[in-house]
């Protein structure tokens, strides 16, 4: 399959050198440093639990035109800096399918007016990492845990889709079909907004995350007032089994957090992405906080979490963070 990731971030790059390596035809679109990274040095991936490096040489492009043909563009960008590249993706009509794997609790209306209905996948990765300096430290997330998702926008099962799921999984990604994309989305980012500004709220550190009760208390009921919200708007919450944060006594809930912040596997996934894309956290709980207002729910715990997205906040400590 010939395939250009749109992105070279941490996972544009992940994924784009899995892929290459597995036998497909992969390009890369970066701009500035990462550009002169890739050129020098390829894509350099290290494990971040083990440490175990690759390298993997890659074309790289600086910019998509509207002659390039691929089988499939993957738009891996930050949530707000979709905008942008959206004229870019209408102008190229020679690629029959554009997947978007970013954050989006929006619903797809600018999307589907820049690419149309018919070109449009849906995607989000099942990974996690930090771009340091030329080196991507990454985390393939368990499929048990999250796997790759994807997904039609109406929810059907289709050729493509499957074809674009076999692709992945030989490049040893766990991954999983999503018939209600939208739902699984807005679920997700009811749930990880909430861990990220918990995580803001200690300074940025997991690690004295998990020495504070009172954040991951406001944790926990933030995420169960994001539920309410989609409940409210009529979305089941997608997967099934995180319905567990709604009837999980909370004690539970927070004890188990606990241990789960307080691991490297937390840094490596949550932590380091948190504190590196904090604009487009701010963006995604702007975005939430929209469909809350919809609905009139209240949502203390979410206002209160959100307040230390702020880049000069005190935290309840008395340190500032910047």
């Amino acid at each position: 399959m010939k395939i250009l990731f749109y992105g070279a971030g941490v996972i544009g790059s992940l994924y784009a050198a899995r892929l290459q390596d597995a036998g497909n035809d992969v390009s890369i679109l970066a701009r500035r440093q990462r550009l002169k990274d890739i050129r020098e040095y390829g894509i350099v991936l290290e494990h971040a639990l083990t440490g175990k490096q690759t390298t993997t040489h890659i074309d790289i492009l600086e910019q998509l035109s509207p002659e390039d043909a691929y089988d499939l563009i993957v738009v891996v960008t930050r949530k707000n800096q979709v905008q942008a590249v959206l004229p870019i993706l209408s102008a190229n009509k020679r690629t029959p399918n554009v997947m978007f794997m970013v954050n989006n609790p929006s619903g797809y209306d600018d999307w589907i007016q820049a690419v149309g209905r018919e070109r449009l996948l849906l995607g989000f990765p099942g990974a996690g990492g930090t771009l340091e300096k030329h080196i991507v430290r990454y985390i393939v997330v368990s499929g048990m845990f999250q796997p790759t998702k994807l997904g039609e926008l109406d929810g059907r099962i289709t050729p493509r889709l499957k074809e674009i799921v076999s692709t992945f999984k030989q490049a040893g990604f766990p991954v999983a079909i999503s018939r209600n994309m939208d739902a699984w989305q807005k679920t997700h980012v009811a749930l990880v907004s909430p861990i990220a500004n918990a995580l803001y709220m200690a300074g940025g550190d997991n690690y004295r995350l998990a020495q504070m009760p009172e954040a991951l208390h406001l944790m926990v009921r933030a995420i169960r007032e994001g539920f309410q919200v989609l409940r409210a708007l009529g979305i089941p919450i997608t997967p099934a089994k995180l319905r567990l944060w709604e009837w999980l006594p909370e004690p539970i809930l927070v004890a188990l957090l606990r241990r789960w912040v307080n691991t490297k596997h937390f840094e490596a996934v949550a932590a380091r992405h948190a504190n590196a894309a904090r604009d487009e956290m701010k963006q995604l709980a702007d975005d939430f906080k929209v469909l809350a207002r919809q609905m009139s729910v209240a949502t203390p715990a979410i206002n209160q979490l959100t307040s230390y997205i702020d880049l000069h906040r005190t935290d309840s400590f008395g340190v500032a963070h910047t």
